[in-house]
């Protein structure tokens, strides 16, 4: 007489159970949801590791890789362009010494000059033959002299190998030997000088173009690199950088999605329960019945 209400109950605790079990999934599911996207609004970022998106990651990886090697290089470009406007500065400074060198070269081809005047003027071009040998042992760029000797200082400007800007020095006192030795103490020696003093300023004017194209060509390269690294870097925020409002809303759904599961689980515990107490009363009326019988 008792085993049906008895087979009952225990069918409707295993659909409980049952439902306890997959709801109790569902809510760990939730959490997990939770926790992904708290760490993205706290991180910024969507993907934070490999397991967010191994493709991603990777791509992300590669981008920042080619963004830091950007970065550098443009600092390495604009190295370049502080090396060359030294070389430049100091080559600057030899062209007006040797400008001055030709108008007294000039000035002590006047006839009128005595001896005495000639010595006086050739005093001055001493003095300025003494401040062009010093500009060219001076003029250096991190320990590294710009004016001694003919060899080349590259630099690195890009991610990939062979990319690079060489600046070329050259041995400037072998170059200028002649208007080092300029004597301006004879008419002969006045002479002679124009053509050297001519010489000079026009190996100096070169030298001074090619460091000129040279500045043009790292401030472009330079250019080039700061707006390469704008684009890329935007291309890897939008694969890694969070949508705070796609994550605040996906944050909301997933809180409703959570309280709800709490509250079914709240149910189906109490609905267990009174399973519970429901079989509990069946078998102590079934307990009764037996006694009353005997």
């Amino acid at each position: 007489l008792h085993s049906f209400p008895t087979r009952r109950s225990s069918d409707l605790k295993n659909m409980i159970n049952l439902n306890t079990e997959s709801n109790s999934s569902l809510l760990q599911q939730v959490q997990q949801k939770q926790e992904s996207i708290f760490e993205k609004l706290a991180s910024g970022k969507k993907v934070n590791s490999a397991a967010d998106g191994a493709a991603a990651q990777q791509i992300i990886d590669r981008l920042t890789t080619q963004v830091e090697g950007n970065r550098q290089s443009v600092a390495n470009a604009y190295d370049g362009v502080s090396l060359t406007q030294v070389a430049e500065g100091g080559l600057s400074g030899i062209n007006d010494d040797v400008s001055r060198i030709r108008e007294l070269s000039v000035q002590a081809g006047n006839g009128i000059l005595s001896d005495s005047d000639r010595q006086a003027i050739q005093a001055e071009v001493t003095q300025l033959q003494e401040n062009i040998s010093q500009t060219i042992e001076q003029t250096e760029f991190g320990g590294q002299s710009l004016l001694t000797n003919n060899d080349s200082i590259e630099f690195q400007v890009g991610t990939n190998a062979g990319q690079k800007i060489g600046v070329a020095t050259q041995d400037v006192a072998a170059s200028l030997t002649d208007v080092l030795n300029v004597d301006l103490s004879t008419a002969q020696g006045a002479e002679e000088a124009l053509a050297v003093a001519d010489e000079a300023a026009e190996f100096v004017g070169a030298a001074r173009a090619d460091l000129g194209a040279t500045q043009n060509q790292f401030e472009s390269a330079a250019r080039n690199l700061t707006q390469s690294n704008v684009n890329i870097a935007a291309a890897r925020s939008r694969i890694q950088d969070t949508d705070y409002a796609q994550a605040t809303a996906d944050s909301a759904a997933a809180n409703i999605l959570g309280q709800a599961s709490t509250s079914v689980q709240v149910q189906a515990n109490q609905q267990q329960g009174q399973v519970l107490r429901s079989e509990e009363h069946t078998s102590d009326s079934s307990h009764t019945g037996h006694l009353v019988c005997r």
